[in-house]
């Protein structure tokens, strides 16, 4: 094979992906105008089903543009060698080989948010702001930019640099001790994301004593589960839209609420969102998702060391020596279909752990309350009750709230 045959293998890839979206996004918005299934005719009236078909398609419409943007801009980077422009920048800057994958992709990344920042800006405080869900102030927006660019230049940082030097000093084996830093590091952020970087972005603190707290302690020790570590988030701080979501295990699991989730929703309610989070727990789905992520990273890192070490992936893109970053770009474009596969499997096994989770509240606690508090924060959210098969199939890693309910009923 040829670069330049490599090189057409990869922008048809980038192609078809970016057709297969919108033709999926363009079946999904064909059901924008159905009408409500019965049995969530209770979710909205006309006037709160209208302002959700209002926001789906304008986001549909926002997305369609930013999809196009981005792909307009990759393709230009590979036919007006972008690439190789930003490799000889690196190489301008600093000559040692770990240093220039660094300042590489840091120029890459952080190029490219500036570039969509005015997407970012106008999708939060234009879109978010005209259907009533941006409570992000324009401080805030800034601050979250910094702190993020921070984060990816000193974390991204030291895990891509360690990468390089794995492969520097063992060759096409790097992925073995690649493989073992980010599982050491996938476990270490799965333990302490909540207590390290959440603090970062939130204010967390501890849910006061009071009915809600009693009320979820009581049911935690009707299952046997140990929950003393109860937190409360200020999402309202960026948005009005509400969650819930459970972190850690052993001593530092913990369950955080949206202080949103607390205000739309009732006591009774609120439990029974803990309960689907402890069903979680109890069904082992949190270790399956980690050790599958891990085994996920070991045979993607497997396969990159089979395809790293080939000139054809720098020559692909224009790059005349051959280097371990450039060769990364093809790689993750190349593996991009596998990518997607695992993706989808990923994807079914999630909205099967969300029935069982489902089924543990309803054996556990009640089913109503639940139901309720599903059909209050989809409304709330104002989301899709209608999206199409395929999308779901492709894209959703929860059931939709229609399969969750008639789930939970029977």
């Amino acid at each position: 094979m040829s670069a330049q045959t490599l090189f057409y293998i990869l922008i048809a890839i980038l192609v078809f992906s970016f057709l297969l979206d919108k033709i999926l996004e363009l079946l999904n918005a064909k059901h924008y105008n159905d009408e409500i299934p019965e049995a969530l005719s209770d979710v909205y009236d006309k006037t709160e089903y209208k302002k959700s078909q209002d926001y789906k398609r304008t986001n549909y419409k926002f997305g369609n543009l930013t999809a196009l943007f981005s792909l307009l801009l990759t393709l230009g980077f590979f036919f007006f060698d972008g690439f190789a422009y930003v490799d000889t920048l690196a190489r301008n800057l600093v000559t040692n080989d770990i240093l220039v994958t660094l300042v590489f992709f840091g120029i890459i990344m952080i190029g490219s948010d500036i570039i969509t920042t005015p997407f970012s800006y106008y999708k939060t405080f234009v879109i978010e702001e005209q259907f009533g869900f941006n409570k992000t102030t324009k401080k805030t927006f800034i601050l979250d930019k910094i702190k993020g660019w921070a984060m990816t230049i000193i974390v991204g940082g030291i895990i891509l640099g360690a990468l390089t030097w794995f492969y520097q000093k063992t060759g096409n084996s790097f992925w073995l001790y690649a493989w073992l830093l980010i599982s050491l590091f996938t476990l270490f952020m799965n333990l302490f994301y909540s207590r390290l970087i959440v603090p970062l972005f939130n204010k967390q603190t501890p849910l006061e004593d009071g009915n809600l707290r009693t009320a979820i302690s009581n049911y935690a020790k009707t299952v046997g589960f140990n929950l003393d570590k109860i937190f409360v988030i200020d999402g309202s701080k960026r948005s009005s839209k509400a969650n819930a979501y459970f972190s850690g295990f052993g001593s530092e699991k913990r369950v955080t609420l949206y202080d949103t989730l607390i205000n739309d929703l009732e006591e009774e309610e609120i439990v029974a969102v803990l309960a689907h989070e402890v069903g979680h727990y109890k069904r082992k789905h949190i270790i399956f998702n980690l050790v599958a992520s891990i085994l996920l990273t070991g045979f993607t890192l497997y396969i990159l060391s089979l395809l790293i070490s080939n000139p054809l992936l720098s020559e692909a893109l224009g790059v005349t020596i051959p280097s371990f970053h450039i060769g990364l770009i093809a790689f993750g474009i190349l593996y991009s279909p596998l990518s997607e596969i695992t993706s989808l499997i990923m994807n079914w096994f999630s909205r099967k752990f969300e029935y069982q989770a489902d089924d543990y509240a309803k054996n556990t606690f009640k089913a109503s309350p639940l139901i309720s508090s599903l059909k209050k924060l989809s409304k709330n959210s104002l989301s899709n009750l209608t999206p199409h098969k395929a999308y779901v199939f492709m894209h959703y890693s929860h059931p939709t709230l229609l399969d969750r309910i008639t789930n939970l009923k029977k």
